[in-house]
C-alpha cells in the first residue's frame, strides 16, 4: 500500500515532523512493504515555520523579541523568494505562544499577556519583502493585537513601520468574530488561564478598543485572542493557514499518490471539524476516493460526525496505551505503538 502520513503537532508533546516520523515508524514496524510519505503539516499555529521551511527553500531568520510576559524570547521568521516575491511566514506563537507561559502563571497572566512581540517579527520582515503572512494559532495572549500595533507605531515616537507597499496576509482557520458567545475571550480565554470574571474584563477591554470596531464582526477576527482583527485593521487579507500549507507543503500531489492516508493532532475535538487542518486532509481525501485516519492523544468526536467530516475512523494514543498520562511521558513511543496497531487495522 501506498500510506501518507500528514500530521499536525501533537500540542506540547511532538512537533508536526517529530509526529509524522512517529506514525511513520509504528506503520513501516507492522507494514514494511508498504510504502511510506511523510508530509508534515500545520494551520498556522505552532509549527508554521518549521513546515514551510521544509517544504520550501527558504531562509530561517532569528531574532529577540518581547515574549507574552514582557521578557525577551527567541523567535524566528522564514523567507522565502518565488515567482518574483519576496514572502516572509510569521508564526505568531513563536512570540505569544501560550507555550511560552508557564501554566501556574496563567491565571494570573492572561489579562496582561502581549503580542507586543508578533509587531516586532513584522517589522524585522518588513525590511526586505513585498508579503508578510501571519500565521495565527496558539497564543497565550488576548489583547485584541494592541502589543502588536504599539510596536509597528509606537505612539511616543516619529517612527515608525512602513506598511505601505506590504501585503498583509493573515493565515488562520479560525472563524470567530472578535466579540460575543463565540468570539476572542470567551471562547478561547478559559483555555489561556482566564477566569469567567477575567474572561468578561478582557471581553470589555476588546470591546473598547476603538482601532477593532470596524472589523470585529468579520470572520477571524477572534484568531489568536484579537490578534487577527488587529491585522484586518491594518488590511489584511485571510487566508487558511491549512489550505496554504496543503498547497505550498505539495499534499494534493501526494494524495494522488495514496492508498490511505493518516492524519492527526494532539486531540480530536469539536474545534477539529471547524475547518481545520483535519478536515482540510479529509476532504483531500474524500476528493480522491481514499480513506482517512486520524491519530490523535484524545478523540472525543462521535463516529457519526468525524464521518460527516470525511474521516472514516479515529484511534486515541492515550486510550492505547491505557491512560493520558502513560501517553505523554513518551509521546512517540506511545505514538509509534497506537500507528502500529492502526497499520494492522489498515493495510491490506
Amino acid at each position: 500500500m501506498r500510506v501518507l502520513i500528514a500530521p499536525d503537532c501533537f500540542g506540547g508533546t511532538l512537533t508536526a515532523r517529530e509526529a509524522a516520523d512517529a506514525i511513520a515508524t509504528g506503520w513501516h514496524d507492522a507494514k514494511p512493504d508498504d510504502v511510506v510519505t511523510q508530509r508534515p503539516l500545520a494551520d498556522g499555529g505552532p509549527g508554521f515555520v518549521d513546515v514551510l521551511h521544509a517544504a520550501t527553500e527558504g531562509d530561517i531568520r532569528y531574532i529577540t523579541v518581547t515574549g507574552p510576559l514582557g521578557e525577551p524570547v527567541e523567535a524566528r521568521w522564514l523567507s522565502v523568494h518565488a515567482n518574483g516575491r519576496r514572502v516572509a511566514y510569521i508564526e505568531s506563537a513563536e512570540a505569544c505562544g501560550l507555550h511560552l507561559i508557564p501554566a501556574d502563571l496563567r491565571a494570573q497572566s492572561c489579562e496582561t499577556a502581549t503580542t507586543r512581540g508578533v509587531g516586532e517579527l513584522i517589522a524585522a520582515a518588513a525590511d526586505d519583502n513585498d508579503v508578510i503572512t501571519v500565521g495565527l494559532g496558539g497564543s497565550g495572549t488576548t489583547d485584541g493585537g494592541a502589543g502588536m500595533l504599539a510596536a509597528l507605531f509606537d505612539a511616543g515616537s516619529d517612527a515608525g513601520v512602513d506598511l505601505t507597499d506590504i501585503s498583509l496576509v493573515a493565515a488562520s482557520d479560525v472563524e470567530n468574530p472578535l466579540l460575543g458567545p463565540h468570539g476572542a475571550a470567551r471562547t478561547f480565554g478559559p483555555q489561556k488561564g482566564a477566569s469567567p470574571e477575567a474572561v468578561e474584563r478582557l471581553e470589555a477591554k476588546l470591546a473598547a478598543m476603538d482601532v477593532l470596531k470596524p472589523v470585529a464582526d468579520m470572520s477571524g477576527a477572534g484568531a489568536a485572542g484579537g490578534l487577527g482583527a488587529a491585522l484586518l485593521s491594518l488590511g489584511a487579507t485571510v487566508t487558511s493557514g491549512a489550505g496554504l500549507v496543503r498547497e505550498l507543503t505539495g499534499l494534493d500531489a501526494a494524495l494522488d499518490d495514496a492508498d490511505v492516508v493518516l492524519t492527526g493532532e494532539g486531540s480530536f475535538d469539536w474545534q477539529s471539524l471547524r475547518g481545520k487542518l483535519i478536515t482540510a486532509v479529509a476532504s483531500g481525501a474524500a476528493e480522491r476516493g481514499i480513506p482517512c485516519i486520524a491519530v490523535a492523544g484524545q478523540v472525543s468526536v462521535g463516529r457519526r460526525e468525524m464521518g460527516a467530516a470525511g474521516v472514516q475512523a479515529a484511534y486515541s494514543v492515550s486510550e492505547h496505551v491505557g491512560s493520558v498520562q502513560k501517553s505523554i511521558a513518551d509521546a512517540r513511543k506511545s505514538l509509534i505503538a497506537t500507528a502500529r496497531h492502526v497499520a494492522t487495522q489498515w493495510s491490506r
